[in-house]
């Protein structure tokens, strides 16, 4: 028998505290930065974003990740003994080792899974579900546990006006199952891809065993995000396009017969250009990003369980899943809800 694969449950969960734009402008004051509410919102479309505090071990990545988990589990109707599998999608995460698919699942008490880490940074829960679809589809695994969270407030560097504004720390989870191939409610395609020779856009100079990182480092923020900000929204803009019109010729579908289009959350301007490119309406784009701010591998999940849980992604809905990360990464699901 052949297999395919379909998401039965979402969750998501996101720190206490409350970043507001007018915190952040007050916070870059101290460093001599001058930034406002209004610059933010126009040049972003962010209001507010979460922040771990550092130290609450209630809001580690893995804490997060596990309070995810289990309100995706329970929509699904599933305890953590029926994963076979998890896929933990994170740059920021618990431990160098072991990984933060390790720590949940000893959180979780998914005895019978195994779990590993995956590093795609914002493409990292699309690249998640490309695995899961594949382990599904071959036989090998019935039930996946696929997450992406981050603790960006741990890598941004707050001397960096362009790039500081922009992030946030939450997490989101699906559970995906088995189900007969000829299903019409089912992961349709998969599409990925990387390109290594754009990697300064979007980088963490040190911290890992290329450049550890010394106390030299530290007052040069080496340990933390360097961005270019023109650049990537070029880059973005055109990937993100480009893999929405791949999944949909895939499928033999148009932009009229999407039902809801989730790109990754990074900025508003982004997103627009892209739908403007589609010939989409902004009606059919999925934005939370105002709230919560670029969480990196948990934007596409949260918004995706967002949806799901107010009712506008319904049965038999048209899904596409679009995603643009550091490395540089890229990648797109389409779904038949």
């Amino acid at each position: 028998m052949e297999y395919a694969a379909k998401i039965t449950g979402t969750g998501s969960a996101f720190p206490r505290n409350r970043v507001s734009n007018m915190d952040i402008s007050q916070k870059l004051a101290q460093s001599g930065i001058e930034t406002s509410d209004s610059w933010i919102r126009e040049r972003t479309g962010i209001v507010e974003r979460r922040m771990s505090m550092p130290g609450n071990s209630e809001e580690y990545n893995s804490s997060l990740g596990l309070a995810a988990a289990l309100n995706a589990l329970k929509m699904a109707g599933k305890s953590p003994l029926d994963i076979d599998q998890i896929i933990y999608a994170t740059c920021t995460p618990d431990t160098i080792l072991p990984s933060t698919a390790c720590w949940l699942q000893h959180k979780l008490g998914a005895a019978k899974a195994w779990g590993m880490d995956l590093n795609a940074a914002c493409s990292g829960f699309i690249y998640g579900l490309s695995i899961a679809d594949q382990f599904i589809r071959t036989g090998q695994v019935k039930t996946c546990l696929v997450i992406g969270a981050e603790i960006l407030s741990s890598i941004i560097n707050w001397e960096d006006r362009s790039s500081c504004i922009l992030f946030g720390d939450g997490a989101g989870a699906a559970i995906v199952e088995r189900t007969q191939e000829a299903s019409i409610h089912r992961i349709l395609s998969t599409h990925l891809l990387s390109d290594g020779t754009l990697w300064e856009m979007l980088h963490v100079p040190a911290g890992g065993s290329a450049q550890p990182v010394t106390p030299e480092m530290i007052p040069q923020n080496l340990n933390k995000i360097h961005m270019n900000g023109r650049e990537i929204f070029k880059v973005a803009v055109r990937t993100l396009t480009s893999f929405a019109v791949k999944a949909l010729k895939k499928n033999q579908m148009t932009v009229d017969m999407l039902d809801w289009f989730i790109p990754h959350q990074a900025n508003l301007r982004i997103i627009e250009a892209v739908a403007k490119r589609l010939s989409l309406p902004m009606e059919k784009v999925l934005i939370n990003l105002d709230r919560y701010g670029n969480t990196s591998s948990a934007t596409v999940p949260s918004m995706l369980d967002e949806a799901v849980r107010d009712g506008r992604i319904q049965k038999g809905h048209i899904v596409l899943l679009d995603a643009f990360g550091a490395g540089l990464t890229y990648g797109a699901v389409l779904l038949r809800w």
